[in-house]
């Protein structure tokens, strides 16, 4: 194809499906000379050349240059020449145009002096265009501009923003934010957008997450912080919508739009898109949502830095380890005041899960049962790992549940759990869990404990469980399958209950998440005042687990099937010619082309590919057909089948399954050919001939399930067979085989034991000085007059103070203004001041929260901050904390010269360094 077909057959439609019209010379001017002669040559006879297209504005000013390429050359050849073009362009006009190069199959977009050229998907239409060229124009610098603190205030949230900002003002277009759950990685996000959207580098923003719920939950939250933004989707709307700022989606949402013929997007209409929870969902079909954008692209994860996968990584251009920015639940627990709630592990396990159960470990009145009811004891023998898998036993639940009721966190009333998630291993372990609550606890009339999983409507909207659960007194206990492990925000959790083992330790600090979040004072609930801890009752050892396998389980990468059913062909297509069976191996071409036609076109994947597929379409190709056009079709076009979704997937297996027992035939591989054989007739013979289409198959049935079939059988009743059973298969009733063993056996609590992990917690010997010293003053205030005038609100004199001194020691040595001060951790108060704290009087604020208090507002005050300044800041607050004091000279020696080797003054300009003299003056006044 040379460059005038290329133009005519492939440019111009893909610039009519982005909304030029090629024959108005208002929008595109074709083979324009405008900005043709060189600015650095003098004119030559080839000097007057031809821009292939120049894309006009609504103005008629020139907004884009495209310079084509036949199919068969490289498009990279025709980038400095658009350049050039581009160049000369705003010489003559005064408007530096934007810059794309294309042969058909591939296109860059080149926004030259911003960014480096970009492969993407489609031209932008005319208002993607402009949008592009107002931003450019009127954006303002970004280190100036302030962040909303009302949003997100807290400094390290600054400092994560302030990351991002620095990043995209050097030209970087993907960032990658750790955050742990609960230091609200989504308000860091919205105050961004802010603060993007009043400085013009953002009109459009998507925020992508992978579940409805959290679709929902952030809705919400765009919606009460950004309320005078329009957002995508308002309530029950479907198709989309083109007039808003905020768009809101789950992945397979945003992938069903960009694949619509009709109903679609522009690949250019984000300018910023954030992906939620970027660990998960971006590995599969849906990272094509990311390719078809061509967009600046934020990610957000709690998963811990040093479990995230490599690809999560590349994904957004950081090296191994090193996010854009990153905050980590150990540094949440143990700032000052601390931003997450601290844990406790309960262990708690059973005889059964322990042991196992046998005849063994079951009690001697459960076994009298067995033998009356006439089953065997000896034939029970299950391991413990079995349990809710190949054997159910409702005692061992009873147990869990009960001791669940002793040991939780419960209600101001003491009565009732706080709130609560159950983490169960399947849907049917749920209920059993739920009939259980409702069993033991019948006084609650079946609402302290309620099943919520994904695929039940209830679930969702205003009024559903999970609205109830958060928002309602009852239901007290979210029993849980997967939809709760991850993302649900829900401050009044206090317990939560591993009733499952865990093996991805990502997943497991997802669940831990749901509870670490603080309460916040205005949104006190009635049934959870205070909550400065939470309870973990850990039921099947996963803390043990993940201190063995600090990474858990490492899973295999699954290949999809229509990836393994294309591969399959291509093993016998090659195994045809080598046997030289041409007329088998022509049959099978034949129904590879019929494969191929299935890719779906408006996948970007396929879109990105069209180079490669299109030496498919070319019959030299076919007729040359050998070792190198397979292996060709096995590494380029194989992969691309990962993007086939909308199919027959059972009737795509059963083909599968008979395409490999043809090639097992073929090769006469006795032995694989009969258990490849035996799956196809056990799967046949589950085929009921109750159903009318099922029926009229009944002859061909009986025959395939026959021996004498698969003595005779070749290549075309291969394909007999999975033409006629392939259609059926959907119909098959699969028996129940190997269905779990269901008991009712008594089962002991054999463990239960508190288990040390994560953050260290205070020490015990400082927790019991403290109640310690309370209990004395308290005790000593009910006979001492000097105490009583303090507790009633009057001063005493320096002669009271130093005797109230006297008594305190004489009460107990260890009552010293000294240790006083080193276990309060405030290294300026007095005695009468920590007898004050003691007595209610007067609340004494640690020396370290006030320091960290001090500087935490010195940063929200000051949130044009660089990071590096906010890490000096950081720097000087522990250097505070832990010296009780700072000099000026200080300032300019280590450990601040590890920041910059002139110290404070190589940091901040003469005025903040005032200020911050100001600041640490007050601080250790």
């Amino acid at each position: 194809m040379n460059e005038k077909q290329t133009r005519k057959q492939i440019i111009d439609k893909n610039l009519l499906s982005a909304g030029w019209n090629i024959s108005d010379q208002t929008q595109v001017v074709i083979e324009s000379t405008l900005g043709s002669n060189s600015l650095n040559e003098p004119e030559k006879d080839y000097s007057i050349q031809f821009n292939d297209y120049v894309l006009l504005g609504k103005d008629g000013k020139p907004l884009a240059v495209v310079e084509a390429k036949r199919t068969s050359k490289d498009a990279e050849l025709g980038r400095e020449q658009a350049k050039q073009y581009c160049l000369n362009i705003e010489q003559e006009t005064g408007t530096l145009p934007f810059c794309f190069y294309t042969n058909g199959h591939e296109t860059y977009f080149w926004d030259l002096g911003n960014y480096p050229p970009k492969k993407v998907i489609g031209f932008p239409t005319r208002d993607d265009l402009e949008r592009y060229k107002f931003i450019r124009k009127n954006r303002k610098k970004l280190a100036q501009e302030l962040i909303n603190v009302d949003i997100a205030g807290r400094d390290y949230q600054i400092q994560a923003i302030r990351s991002v900002m620095e990043g995209m003002e050097k030209k970087r277009q993907k960032f990658l934010l750790v955050m742990a759950t609960g230091t609200g990685k989504t308000r860091t996000c919205i105050a961004l957008v802010d603060g993007l959207m009043r400085a013009g580098w953002a009109e459009r923003v998507l925020f992508l997450v992978d579940r409805i719920a959290l679709r929902n939950q952030a809705l919400d939250a765009f919606k009460e912080h950004l309320p005078n933004e329009p957002r995508w989707p308002k309530v029950g709307e479907k198709s989309i919508a083109t007039d808003r700022r905020i768009y809101i989606s789950t992945y397979p949402t945003m992938l069903n739009i960009i694949r619509d013929d009709i109903d679609t997007l522009s690949p250019h209409f984000f300018d910023l898109i954030v992906v939620d929870e970027s660990h998960r969902s971006i590995y599969n079909t849906y990272q094509e949502v990311l390719n078809y954008f061509n967009t600046t692209t934020l990610g957000l994860t709690a998963t811990p830095t040093d479990v995230i996968d490599h690809n999560t990584f590349k994904l957004f251009n950081c090296d191994d380890g090193l996010p854009t920015f990153a905050y980590s639940y150990e540094e949440a627990v143990n700032n000052i005041p601390p931003y997450l709630c601290n844990f406790q592990v309960m262990k708690l396990q059973t005889k059964f899960q322990s042991e196992g159960i046998s005849k063994r470990t079951i009690s001697l009145e459960d076994q009298k049962r067995l033998i009356l009811e006439g089953k065997e004891v000896a034939e029970i023998n299950f391991e413990g790992t079995e349990l809710e898998k190949a054997v159910v036993n409702k005692g061992t639940n009873v147990t869990i549940v009960k001791q669940f009721m002793e040991e939780c966190i419960k209600d101001p009333n003491g009565v009732l759990p706080g709130k609560t998630i159950f983490f169960c291993s399947t849907i049917s372990h749920a209920r059993r869990i739920e009939k259980i609550f409702d069993a033991l606890y019948p006084e609650y009339t079946g609402e302290l404990a309620k099943v919520m999983v994904s695929d039940d409507p209830r679930v969702y909207g205003k009024g559903g469980l999970l609205h109830q659960f958060t928002n309602n007194d009852m239901p007290r206990v979210a029993i849980s399958v997967d939809m709760l492990d991850t993302g649900i925000d829900v401050r009044e959790l206090v317990n939560l209950v591993f009733a499952k083992p865990v093996y991805s330790y990502t997943k497991f600090w997802q669940m831990i998440g749901r509870g670490t979040r603080l309460l916040e004072p205005a949104k006190m609930k009635p049934w959870c005042p205070e909550k400065d801890v939470f309870l973990i009752l850990d039921c099947w050892d996963n803390f043990e687990y993940f201190k063995l396998n600090p990474k858990g389980k490492e899973l295999k990468a699954q290949i999809p099937l229509p990836v393994r059913y294309f591969g399959l062909r291509l093993d016998k297509i090659e195994l045809a010619l080598e046997l030289d069976k041409k007329d088998i191996a022509l049959k099978e071409i034949n129904i590879l082309n019929e494969q191929l036609a299935t890719l779906p076109k408006q996948s970007v994947v396929i879109q990105d590919a069209q180079s490669d597929l299109a030496k498919l379409k070319t019959k030299d190709f076919w007729n040359n057909f050998g070792l190198e056009q397979i292996e060709f079709l096995r590494y380029q076009i194989q992969p691309l089948f990962r993007t086939v979704s909308q199919s027959d997937f059972k009737a795509m297996r059963f083909r599968k399954d008979v395409l490999e027992t043809s090639v097992a035939h073929m090769t006469e591989e006795a032995e694989q050919f009969d258990a490849l054989k035996e799956n196809i007739k056990t799967l046949v013979e589950e085929l009921p001939l109750s159903i009318n289409s099922v029926s009229k198959h009944k002859p061909f049935i009986n025959k395939v399930l026959s021996n004498h079939y698969w003595s005779v059988i070749d290549d075309v009743g291969f394909d007999e067979l999975a033409d006629t059973i392939a259609p059926l298969i959907h119909f098959r009733e699969t028996k129940k085989t190997g269905q779990s063993s269901s008991f009712d056996f008594k089962d002991i609590l054999l463990t239960k034991e508190f288990v040390e992990f994560g953050p260290a917690n205070e020490a015990v010997s400082i927790s019991k000085y403290r109640e310690m010293v309370e209990q004395r003053i308290n005790e000593l205030t009910k006979r001492n007059p000097i105490l009583q005038k303090l507790k009633v609100g009057q001063s005493i004199t320096i002669e009271e103070a130093e005797l109230l001194a006297e008594e305190l020691y004489e009460e107990d040595p260890h009552i010293t203004e000294t240790l006083l001060r080193k276990v309060y951790n405030h290294q300026k108060a007095t005695l009468v001041q920590f007898v004050k704290h003691v007595l209610g009087i007067e609340i004494l604020e640690r020396f370290d929260d006030q320091v960290s208090k001090a500087v935490q507002q010195f940063i929200a005050e000051h949130n044009t901050l660089s990071t590096h300044q906010i890490e000096f800041l950081h720097l000087l607050r522990d250097y505070i904390i832990e010296k009780g004091t700072i000099e000026k000279r200080n300032l300019i020696e280590a450990p601040f010269t590890i920041i910059h080797p002139k110290g404070i003054r190589g940091v901040f300009s003469p005025n903040d360094i005032k200020e911050i003299l100001v600041l640490t003056k007050k601080i250790v006044a």
